[in-house]
């Protein structure tokens, strides 16, 4: 055990992980020392002979297990970014033996019992907001894990949560395996007509990495896959790229139709055993939006226009095939290629035409730049802090004063061992031992555009969107100022998390900061003023078609987890005819479908956003709103940025979420701003 640097003191600057050293074989063997420590520590925190109290209940359950959850973060954050048999196996046993280990926690009839006489004394504690906060949470934690089940339903409820934890896991699997899986081997270079050098030395690029010694080779991968679809002028390749992506894991060995159909039907007898109608039920009490019918209320309010919009746009892609002298109808994957094209004719100017000036150095500079114009932060590279991967950069985040901060990753490009997607997480959290602020160290993942053919990474306008996305998520993990980890940074209601991403997205287009950071690679030159009014024009184009693909996932996530109990035992959920079923009853035009399918809607089945896909939309009204108070003050204006870093950033969930957005915005948020900005407002009227 002395060799396991899970388990060992390090000397690593502000408590860096040693991730370099870390192998498959540490986890296991950390975890079993971990979960026997955490076991020792609830046991004296459940047959304590004091009196429960505030101190040495409900913080001392906050305070214990932080090897545990030090061991838990490090594994889970690396089979995510770069995985391999090893950490797959480790995840296998694992992840059931720790639903186990929450279940005995949260099942305890002692320790509920003195966590619950606590709960009863609220009203006459003199608890701060974030105090009362953490006692509520951590109440209703055991209320919701089964605490005041009979026993015979607590074992039920043991069993359901054991067999998702090996469900997620089997979802997980698939579709990795699903996209390791797949490759398109071009060989005649007439296959790659419209496609860009880049594009193309980048296919080149991926042939080499895969051992292939002729031809380019594309994959599903987003840098490939939308670049493809957007210039690929053989129709039939588009197609064909564009069904593999979306038929992932319908069939085979990596099916994962019976996964999913499994998961929806075990989560909404959980649902049942706890006295909840639906699982979204369950996970919707704890939201911003409370119940599945204000999720709906949202989202049909916005579908109409949505879909009014969308089908102008299909109806403006077919004359353009026309215009062109195609003569055949418009279909899904037709959409990309003709949307680039009517945007190169109505606006002059296609994605590819951006790219040189978003080269992936310049945009974090610029990403950087921004957050200390904004909150006085400082990014220094530190490349003597250890990395799990060659391609991840590290930096210390210090203040002004050169306070430090945090620590700040950042891993961009794709890789066999990666999952899809883009996403933020921590390695560690912020929160206070004693007086000491322990502060956090932030990853960000993204699966970017990579260098090639002796050009640097050139991303595209969703790339910049993506980076400063992510960077947002970064920005509140590393800004976070509470004294307890679980409720610090992004530990907040689902629907509020993606406030702080979605606003940042902001900075990266605006054109007090566009002429600041876009510079073309090789000249130095910065964005030409014509080049960014046409993208300020064309920032409302195809927002139909984005909208209905976005909300059809919604939708489809809360049919998912709308499901009965009692209905399951007439008829099971079968994936094909629930999602067809959705489709059907929204109508939306037949050119669009859903953005995420079961099979491959890691969101729901895996990642946390099941029955909360919608955030993103109930995020973006807040968001929308809140940039309104920028716009009207000035996109730096020093005092609302601060009040924006002091509520919303620094806050955590250390008070509730609307109050806090009220103190920021001083009034309720308003749908308008997101109406206007989706170019929505007029198809509202019409609707």
């Amino acid at each position: 055990m002395s060799q396991n640097p899970l388990l060992t003191e390090h000397d690593l600057p502000f408590g860096a992980p040693p991730l370099n050293l870390l192998r498959a074989e540490h986890f296991l063997p950390a975890f079993e020392v971990a979960l026997e420590q955490h076991r020792q520590e609830i046991r004296e925190i459940a047959h304590g002979a004091s009196e429960p109290t505030f101190e040495n209940t409900i913080e001392g359950l906050e305070r214990c297990g932080r090897l545990l959850r030090r061991v838990r973060d490090l594994f889970f954050n690396l089979r995510a970014a770069h995985t391999n048999d090893g950490l797959q196996e480790v995840a296998r046993e694992i992840t059931p033996r720790l639903a186990a280990h929450r279940d005995e926690i949260l099942l305890s009839p002692e320790l509920f019992q003195r966590v619950d006489r606590v709960w009863r004394q609220r009203e006459q504690l003199d608890l701060t907001s974030e105090q009362s906060i953490l006692l509520e949470e951590t109440h209703s934690a055991f209320t919701r894990g089964g605490a005041g089940l009979e026993a015979t339903d607590q074992e039920k409820l043991k069993e359901i949560n054991h067999r998702l934890s090996v469900l997620t896991v089997d979802f997980t699997e698939n579709l990795l395996a699903a996209n390791q899986g797949f490759q398109l081997h071009l060989r005649d270079e007439g296959d790659l007509a419209g496609l860009p050098d880049s594009l193309r030395a980048a296919a080149r690029a991926e042939a080499e990495r895969r051992g292939v010694e002729q031809g380019w080779v594309f994959t599903l991968d987003k840098p490939s896959l939308i670049p493809f679809l957007q210039y690929a002028e053989r129709r039939a390749l588009r197609r064909h790229m564009y069904e593999a992506y979306t038929q992932r894991c319908r069939d085979g060995e990596h099916d994962n139709r019976p996964v999913i159909e499994e998961i929806a039907a075990l989560r909404a007898r959980r649902a049942q055993l706890l006295g909840y109608r639906s699982h979204a039920d369950y996970v919707l009490e704890k939201n911003m939006a409370a119940t599945p019918e204000a999720v709906d209320e949202l989202l049909r309010r916005l579908w109409q226009p949505a879909k009014a919009r969308a089908q102008r746009e299909a109806e403006e892609l077919q004359a353009q095939i026309v215009a062109e002298g195609g003569d055949f109808q418009l279909e899904a994957h037709d959409w990309w290629f003709y949307t680039e094209r009517l945007r190169k004719s109505r606006f002059d100017f296609d994605d590819g035409e951006l790219r040189p000036y978003f080269s992936l150095d310049a945009v974090r500079q610029g990403m950087f730049d921004i957050a200390e114009r904004l909150f006085g932060l400082v990014f220094e590279p530190r490349t003597d802090l250890p990395v799990y991967h060659e391609e991840v950069t590290t930096y210390e985040v210090r203040d002004r004063e050169g306070r430090h901060i945090g620590l700040f990753y950042a891993d961009d490009h794709p890789r066999p061992s990666k999952q899809v997607g883009a996403w933020m997480d921590t390695f560690r959290d912020q929160w206070l031992d004693g007086d000491t602020d322990i502060r956090p160290h932030v990853i960000n993942v993204c699966n970017l555009a990579r260098p090639s053919d002796g050009r640097p990474a050139l991303l595209s306008v969703d790339e910049v969107r993506t980076l400063f996305h992510e960077f947002g998520h970064g920005l509140h993990g590393l800004l976070a100022r509470s004294r307890y980890g679980s409720l610090s940074g992004t530990h907040v209601p689902r629907d509020f998390v993606e406030l702080p991403s979605q606003l940042m997205e902001n900075w990266a287009f605006a054109p007090e900061t566009l002429v600041e950071y876009a510079r073309h690679y090789q000249t130095g030159e910065p964005i030409p003023t014509e080049l960014v009014e046409k993208m300020r024009q064309a920032k409302r184009f195809n927002q139909g078609f984005a909208t209905v693909e976005y909300l059809a996932a919604s939708f489809i996530d809360l049919a998912w987890h709308t499901l009965e109990a009692d209905d399951l035992d007439r008829e099971p959920p079968e994936t094909d005819a629930l999602e067809k079923k959705v489709m059907a009853e929204l109508d939306p035009p037949p050119q669009i479908s859903s953005r995420y399918r079961g099979p491959y809607f890691s969101h729901i089945f895996y990642s946390g956003y099941d029955a909360g896909y919608y955030s993103y939309i109930w995020a973006e009204v807040l968001e929308a709103d809140a940039f309104e108070a920028f716009r009207e003050t000035g996109l730096f204006d020093p005092e609302l940025a601060s009040s924006y870093r002091r509520n919303i950033l620094e806050a955590g969930h250390s008070e509730p979420p609307m109050d806090l957005y009220r103190r920021f915005r001083g009034a309720d948020p308003q749908i308008e701003p997101l109406l206007a900005r989706r170019g929505l407002q007029a198809a509202a009227v019409e609707a």
